[in-house]
C-alpha cells in the first residue's frame, strides 16, 4: 500500500487542478487565439506560468482507490489490476467474470 502522505498529495493536487482548471482553459484559449494580439498572448503566456505547478492536468497520476498503488490501474474502475481482480472474483462489480475459453 502506498503511504499516507502520498495518496494525500495525489488527493491535493486533483483538488488544486479542478481549482485552477477554468482559469488555465481561459489563458491557454488566449494563448491559441489567432485574434489576440502578441502583448496579449505574451501576458496570458506569464499568467500561465504563474499558476501553481500542480495545477497542470498532467502531474496528476492514476492511483487506486483502495491500496493507493500507481501502476496497473484501470481508469474505469480506478483500481489496480489486483483489486479489481479480488472485486471481480468477489462479484461486486457487475458485468465482469473470470475468462474461461
Amino acid at each position: 500500500m502506498a503511504k499516507v502522505g502520498m495518496k494525500n498529495r495525489e488527493l491535493k493536487r486533483e483538488q488544486t487542478v479542478a481549482k485552477y482548471a477554468e482559469k488555465r482553459a481561459a489563458l491557454k484559449a488566449i494563448i491559441s487565439s489567432p485574434t489576440a494580439s502578441d502583448d496579449e498572448k505574451w501576458e496570458a503566456q506569464v499568467k500561465l506560468q504563474k499558476l501553481p505547478r500542480d495545477a497542470s492536468p498532467s502531474r496528476l497520476r492514476n492511483r487506486c482507490q483502495v491500496t493507493g498503488r500507481p501502476h496497473a490501474v484501470l481508469r474505469k474502475f480506478r483500481l489496480s489490476r489486483i483489486k479489481l481482480r479480488e472485486a471481480m472474483m468477489r462479484g461486486d462489480v457487475p458485468g465482469l467474470k473470470k475468462a474461461s475459453w
